[in-house]
């Protein structure tokens, strides 16, 4: 059985490093379709994964053994279904395609939840992060214009006319600021609270054990 695992795993590193969707005649004429099935079920893939894998064989002639592959993506889907790779896909933001069976889905289902609402949360604290340097970078271009409009406001070349259209500019510049000012306080504000969330779930989700 052992020796059997190793080749297994011995063809999933070809595999992977050839790629399925461009397989070569040789290469779906010699593919072990069991370690494939195997891989594609120990990466989550439905049986749409087949049919890529036919159509690309298709082209050189050759009809890859379904009943070989299916056996190996049910035992690489024993291992996809478990609540640690549920968790792990869920932490990464990643899609569940509802591939496990009846018996051991509503535990994977449970850490996927778990592991979603952690990333979840982080793309709350990362998404107020986001915004608040894009406003602050904006904040720091307005101010870089007010400076040079204010020194052209007083310059001795510049004309009345000039100086009438720089003072309304400054003006919409000084408004446009204080909104900054205060959504960039806002968002401190909501990063904090999501941050404490996203620290209390941390802890909370420590103790699933996944």
């Amino acid at each position: 059985m052992k020796s059997n695992l190793n080749l297994i795993w011995i063809t999933l590193v070809f595999v992977g490093l050839s790629g399925c969707a461009s397989m070569s005649g040789d290469e779906c004429a010699t593919s072990d379709w069991t370690a494939i099935g195997y891989e594609d079920g120990a990466r989550g893939h439905t049986t749409e994964r087949f049919s890529q894998h036919r159509k690309a064989c298709a082209k050189h002639g050759i009809t890859p053994n379904f009943t070989a592959y299916q056996t190996g993506r049910d035992q690489g889907l024993v291992e996809y279904c478990q609540p640690g790779r549920g968790f792990d896909v869920g932490s990464s933001g990643g899609q569940y395609n509802g591939v496990c069976s009846a018996n051991l889905e509503g535990d994977f289902l449970d850490a996927y939840n778990a592991g979603f609402h952690l990333y979840s949360l982080r793309r709350n604290v990362n998404h107020a992060t986001s915004s608040i340097n894009s406003k602050e970078r904006e904040l720091e271009r307005i101010e870089d214009k007010t400076k040079q409009k204010e020194a052209a406001l007083i310059s001795d070349e510049t004309t009345t006319e000039q100086r009438i259209i720089l003072l309304a500019d400054l003006k919409d510049l000084s408004e446009r600021t204080g909104q900054l000012e205060t959504e960039i306080k806002d968002l401190y504000a909501v990063r904090a609270r999501y941050q404490v969330e996203l620290e209390n779930y941390q802890v909370a989700v420590s103790d699933f054990g996944y």
